[in-house]
């Protein structure tokens, strides 16, 4: 099984998509491009500015990356980046970890696989970019025979934490993975010194995560160096919500062969 680079038939802003996995490491640093200017250039972090215009750490090396291409330009307009059972291994850990105490999850470390870095460009975040990817995400987990997907949501910390505050206190209500799931940040945001009455604000991939079935497994965690809040997530695929099941195995299969 293989992700193949057909055009798909998704439009975004009356462009032709296709959706692959990174095979050289030109492609890679076609990805570590667009992160860099919509994590770091677009969120104006200074400190993480750098010459060479990459986003771009230890983890590159042992992950998969899915692209979503502009088929008339073959401009990189979204991205993911998949880090396998295999990958952890070969790593010694899961990027979450350097936030996250996962030791509850240890039983679970060959059947999942992490999900990191979404990054769509401006101009294509109509709706057919991230779905190609979910559907490039859900091959994936087939592929590698994955039962639990994990990855860190993160919220911005532009309005001082009041609407990460807001959003964890809401979906620890009504999201919160069962005691045997959860897992304690290192470094934790404090969401008990926000404002009281803040109504949420919910990001886009945080939102489709719920929608997906999708547990928050404790606290936020504080990191400083993108300014924001992180949340931990853990999707168990056999909990997955039958609608977004059915949809993405369908966008999936169509580029599969």
């Amino acid at each position: 099984m293989r992700l193949l680079t057909k055009p798909a038939d998704v439009n975004s802003s009356a462009a032709k998509l296709t959706l692959s996995l990174a095979t050289t490491a030109s492609e890679v640093l076609e990805v570590q491009r667009l992160r860099y200017k919509v994590f770091i250039e677009a969120m104006n972090l200074s400190a993480l500015a750098n010459a060479d215009g990459l986003d771009k750490d230890e983890f590159d090396e042992y992950c998969d990356h899915l692209i979503v291409r502009d088929a008339k330009t073959l401009d990189v307009v979204g991205t993911y980046r998949l880090l396998s059972p295999h990958g952890a291994r070969r790593m010694g850990k899961f990027y979450s970890e350097q936030e996250f105490d996962l030791s509850r999850l240890g039983n679970l470390r060959g059947s999942i696989a992490e999900a990191g870095r979404a990054c769509i460009h401006p101009d294509y975040r109509s709706g057919g970019v991230i779905m190609m990817l979910w559907s490039g995400l859900a091959e994936y987990m087939r592929r590698e025979r994955c039962e639990y997907l994990i990855g860190c949501a993160s919220i911005s910390l532009a309005d001082g934490g009041h609407n990460a505050a807001a959003l964890y206190q809401a979906l620890s209500a009504t999201n919160m993975a069962p005691p045997d799931y959860r897992v304690t940040p290192h470094l934790p945001f404090p969401t008990g010194q926000r404002e009281a009455g803040h109504a949420p604000q919910i990001p886009p991939l945080l939102k489709g995560y719920m929608r997906s079935g999708a547990w928050v497994c404790g606290a936020p965690a504080w990191d400083p160096d993108f300014h924001s809040a992180d949340l931990f997530l853990l999707l168990p695929l056999a909990k997955l919500d039958k609608r977004y099941a059915r949809h993405y195995l369908k966008e999936s299969a169509q580029h599969t062969s």
